[in-house]
């Protein structure tokens, strides 16, 4: 994962638009809304083995073009939502190319086996104890 805002600047794309929510008559007038697109197989930051993992990982965000496919409308200026946008690119490809690490098998211990059937013994012992009081008349 070698690769910063400011290399990915250089790759994307923006379009904007008016946004709807707060905002009051400046949502009328000035196009806040931010859609950043980025194309991923034309992209020269990731191999090629990157750029599959990527697809098969964010495959519900690319549009038809295969474009990866990020919107941002929370701010009320196009800059604040540009910011947002490029921070939720990012995010996505660093947790696109996350490899988690590979479990590796591990036994339960002779000691912590032997503690549970002594706990287990302990239990039976006392529940016998308890049935001790029972007569037969």
């Amino acid at each position: 994962m070698d690769f910063n805002k400011a290399d990915l600047q250089k790759e994307v794309i923006y379009k904007t638009s008016r946004s709807g929510g707060k905002g009051g008559q400046n949502v009328n007038k000035v196009s806040t809304k931010v859609e950043l697109l980025f194309n991923i197989q034309r992209s020269g930051l990731f191999t090629d083995e990157d750029k599959l993992l990527i697809i098969n990982k964010l495959q519900n965000r690319l549009n038809k073009d295969g474009h990866l496919q990020v919107i941002s409308e929370e701010e009320r200026s196009q800059f604040l939502n540009k910011e947002r946008a490029m921070d939720k690119l990012v995010s996505l490809l660093t947790q696109a190319l996350h490899k988690p690490k590979a479990r590796r098998a591990t036994k339960v211990s002779k000691g912590v086996k032997a503690k549970r059937l002594d706990q287990k013994r302990m239990q039976s012992v006392k529940k016998q104890m308890r049935q001790g009081g029972k007569s037969e008349d």
